[in-house]
């Protein structure tokens, strides 16, 4: 009887609730009755997958419903639409995060078809470091541009034109990220940003008791030890069970206590709430510079100085295709020198060098002064490529235009590069000469130092990506068709410290440059030495 008792479990399974004594079901209608309650108990069980797979289709359909209306917005107009960083952003987490869970979702149901599909496109998708990247993006733009979390979650950004907005969800994961680098600050704005979307009554999966777990801890971390507890407390009244949550508590009561006892003298304090403020701010005064130059806060040219500047129509000291056909040329600043060419290169120019570049762009890199080699940094986000004269006639031509308008020899430049600055791309404040530490800098090239920069800026940006130079206050802002010029060198050959200059991160839109390094070989009788270390 117990044998058979076993093996009537094993051969119904977990779905029917009683035992048989044996298999003549026949023989009692009460056994029968037993029956027809398993079947319906049975039934009951059919309908809740039944009801499990459509809601699970459904998900997938609403999740469809939704890529398709997004997709058929976004590639009418790529660039703009990954103009505004919150797409980007976005495109980097559904690629990355939710297209995966959707693969989990379906796997379910074996969906070969699908599988297969994702199979081959998964080698195309961004991963764990391009979700990372695309968020710190963020919060480099957030820095930089002075946005606050609520501005930037709804997506309120100037000049978008596909408006965007984070959920909580996304908020959550932005502070994840924040607090994976230990980045504090980021971690309580966005954990915040978070509880406020749940709070006004969002519908989320992201969970008040892991966002209160984050935010109280970020929290702590940068002193506010009131704010913690507080935070804390929210947190147990949640989950009243949560262990982290109540030893935290207990060591923040411990520490409170001690404060009390008067145990922690004043000074710790104060020196507790300065290190606070780094960690928040952790800015260089050429860092605050820099950041007010991208937002068109910086220093303004007297009336004075300004009166010096001009517009001119050039022709290039008389060059032959130029004199009959001069250019425009305007002044941007007057120390340094920095001129602007306007209508200097095509549209048809540009799209050539764009589609020329597109297949080779990298991550772009800056010479190493140790090594003299080039590598990748953080302090330069963006992708470029190098283009040679020999291998297009428009590259060709380009490069004439440059030597016949700056009457610097470009046989001894540095190929054409061309780079892309999409989501938060920037290039941090830089020299583009070797400075005297550097003396291998461009020892592989045997072409000297770089004399002067040439900036082709091949598309407008709707907001940011201005180029500034922060030690004398000067911004230029990009405007499509034009260029700008500056020397790196005085002619006796030293380096001009206030050419330090970087391209801003930019907010919204889409930046492509091209810019010409000119070297000193070949340039010792188009711009000659002076005896004056200055001049």
């Amino acid at each position: 009887m117990a044998f058979n008792k076993v093996w009537c479990a094993l051969a119904l399974g977990f779905l029917l609730p009683f035992s048989c004594a044996h298999t003549d079901f026949f023989t009692s209608i009460g056994h029968m009755t037993d029956l027809i309650n398993t079947e319906k108990d049975l039934v009951v069980s059919l309908k809740d997958y039944i009801k499990a797979e459509e809601s699970k289709l459904e998900q997938i359909k609403k999740w469809a419903e939704k890529l398709d209306q997004l997709t058929a917005t976004a590639t009418k107009d790529p660039e703009g639409f990954l103009g505004h960083p919150v797409n980007a952003f976005k495109l980097m987490k559904r690629l990355n995060t939710e297209w995966g869970e959707l693969e989990s979702l379906v796997l379910k149901d074996m969906s070969d078809g699908f599988i297969s599909n994702m199979t081959i496109q998964r080698q195309f998708f961004p991963n764990d470091e391009d979700q990372t990247g695309a968020a710190k993006a963020l919060l480099r733009l957030q820095d930089t541009y002075n946005l606050d979390t609520d501005t930037l979650s709804r997506g309120n950004l100037p000049g978008v034109k596909h408006k965007s907005f984070l959920t909580a969800e996304d908020c959550f994961e932005l502070g994840k990220i924040a607090y994976t680098e230990a980045d504090y600050y980021h971690t309580e704005l966005w954990m915040e940003q978070a509880l406020k979307q749940l709070d006004e009554g969002e519908v989320s999966s992201a969970d008040k008791v892991y966002i209160l777990d984050y935010l109280s801890y970020a929290v702590y971390q940068q002193g506010d030890l009131g704010k913690a507890m507080a935070l804390t407390k929210r947190l147990l009244e949640l989950d009243p069970e949560h262990q982290r949550a109540n030893g935290n508590m207990k060591y923040f009561e411990y520490i409170m206590a001690k404060e009390k006892e008067g145990n922690k003298s004043s000074t710790d304090s104060e020196e507790q709430e300065k290190e606070t403020e780094v960690k928040k701010k952790d800015y260089l005064p050429e860092r605050r510079k820099y950041e007010m130059l991208c937002r068109g806060e910086g220093l303004k040219m007297t009336p004075r100085r300004q009166k010096r500047l001009f517009c001119r129509y050039y022709d290039g000291n008389r060059n032959p295709r130029y004199i009959l056909g001069p250019v425009k040329q305007e002044d941007e600043w007057d120390k340094p020198r920095i001129v602007r060419f306007l209508d200097i290169i095509s549209d048809e120019e540009i799209e050539t060098v764009k589609e020329l570049a597109k297949p080779r762009l990298s991550r772009a890199t800056v010479h190493d002064p140790e090594t003299g080699k080039l590598t990748t940094a953080h302090y330069r986000v963006s992708k470029s490529a190098w283009l040679s004269g020999y291998e297009s006639p428009v590259v060709s031509r380009i490069n004439t235009r440059i030597q016949d308008l700056t009457g610097l020899d470009v046989s001894t430049a540095e190929e054409l590069q061309v780079a892309n600055y999409g989501v938060g791309g920037q290039y941090e404040p830089h020299f583009d000469f070797a400075r005297a530490n550097e003396p291998d800098a461009f020892k592989e090239l045997g072409t000297g130092n770089r004399i002067a920069t040439w900036l082709f800026y091949m598309s407008d940006v709707s907001a940011g990506g201005a180029t500034v130079f922060p030690e004398v206050g000067a911004s230029v802002w990009p405007r499509k068709g034009t260029a700008v010029f500056w020397y790196n060198l005085f002619p006796s050959g030293e380096g001009d410290y206030s050419t330090r200059h970087a391209a801003c991160p930019v907010l919204v839109g889409n930046k492509w440059v091209s810019n010409k390094w000119l070297h000193e070989r070949g340039q010792e009788f188009r711009r000659p030495c002076t005896l004056s270390e200055l001049e």
